[in-house]
């Protein structure tokens, strides 16, 4: 009889600690899962803030150079959409292995040379001729028609210019203008420095004889 009672009681103590076992598991998998998703949701806010960050600092950056390669405000703002929708798939996989600035622009660059092919270009040109071609010009003792000309004349005839160069051309001097140096624009049209100083050379020689024709 006592056999019997200690057996009982036996298992009885077997279930409470099993039960016991069962509740301190379903309670450490919830913490866990609780923790994965406070995991998860920080990682998102962090992911939200660098992108904000980023888009913030250089969203002027961005806009100069969709605005040379189209004309239309409505296109141009469809196409900071599609960038900056491109920069929130890309930002998990950037490493820091070359500037933030480089790497957005890269991004516009792609989406960029797809549009280009169908849309209709323009530049933003705020900067003289001398900014683009001053070793083609620093010779000149008289001034070319191009340099009689007013600021904003001067703008519209360096955009008319920029539009007849060739594609390769067109983006060296693009990114020129948005005073990015030989490395970055190299980074940003995965080409090396040496071919940006070509390009950029053959561009100068090009503008300049289209602006004193």
């Amino acid at each position: 009889m006592n056999n019997s009672v200690e057996l009982v009681l036996h298992q009885k103590d077997r279930f409470k600690t099993t039960k016991t076992n069962d509740a301190s598991y379903s309670l450490n998998q919830s913490f866990k899962h609780v923790k994965s998703e406070q995991a998860a949701s920080q990682q998102v806010k962090s992911h939200q803030e660098t992108f904000t960050e980023w888009m913030t600092e250089h969203e002027k950056l961005l806009r100069h150079i969709i605005t040379g390669f189209e004309a239309k405000p409505a296109i141009q703002d469809e196409l900071f959409q599609e960038v900056a929708l491109n920069v929130w798939r890309a930002l998990p996989k950037f490493r820091y292995d070359s500037a933030v600035k480089t790497f957005i622009a890269r991004i516009a660059h792609n989406v960029l040379a797809t549009h280009v092919a169908k849309a209709v270009r323009t530049v933003k040109a705020d900067q003289d001729l001398s900014d683009v071609s001053q070793d083609a010009e620093q010779d000149l003792k008289q001034p070319t028609p191009f340099q009689s000309l007013d600021q904003k004349q001067r703008q519209q005839r360096l955009a008319q210019a920029i539009r007849q160069l060739k594609l390769d051309q067109q983006q060296v001097i693009t990114l020129a203008l948005e005073g990015m140096s030989y490395q970055e624009i190299a980074e940003v049209l995965s080409i090396t420095t040496n071919l940006v100083g070509v390009r950029l050379q053959r561009a100068k020689q090009a503008l300049t004889q289209l602006l004193e024709s």
